[in-house]
């Protein structure tokens, strides 16, 4: 009889050991004017081994959800290195925010991996510049790998206002 009970119990404590912890966050205010949008953010995480993603274009969700922390946050960063931003609805998932910025008063700077896959893209990166006081212009354009923002403004403040606008890029 003992010999059942002590199955019974290894048998349980196995069955619980064996399901893992899934992780589901959400990713607010990320930029999806269009399908193609939708399509870059499925592409930017397909690499992260047992991640899913699903892209709700209309709220600007992106909704990742993996075996653990660690692969959640793997798809957070790649998120991330496709050019796209947000807010996580976890605090242990964070949204690298590394863009090189300095914090300092400029003329110039080149920006690199900003997602830019149409016109949609391009309006938004020149309505969320225009909110930075001193920038001037830039060079945003459709597929572009890399863009200049010129003026005199706070580098730093340019990738805030990219960011509000759920993108991101790194300075170059």
């Amino acid at each position: 009889m003992k010999n059942i009970y002590a199955s019974l119990l290894l048998a349980l404590g196995l069955t619980f050991s064996s399901q893992a912890e899934v992780v589901t966050v959400a990713i607010n205010d990320v930029h999806l004017c269009c399908q193609s949008c939708v399509k870059g953010v499925a592409k930017a995480v397909a690499e992260v081994n047992g991640l899913t993603a699903t892209s709700d274009q209309d709220a600007g969700t992106v909704t990742l959800t993996g075996p653990d922390t660690a692969t959640v946050q793997k798809g957070a960063d790649a998120l991330v290195a496709a050019g796209y931003f947000g807010k996580s609805s976890d605090a242990s998932i964070k949204m690298n925010a590394d863009t090189g910025a300095k914090n300092k008063k400029v003329q110039s700077i080149k920006i690199e991996d900003v997602h830019l896959c149409c016109g949609k893209c391009v309006k938004a990166v020149n309505k969320a510049l225009a909110t930075v006081p001193g920038v001037t212009g830039n060079t945003a354009a459709k597929d572009a790998k890399s863009f200049e923002v010129t003026g005199d403004f706070n580098d730093q403040e340019v990738f805030e206002a990219l960011h509000k606008a759920g993108l991101t890029g790194k300075e170059k």
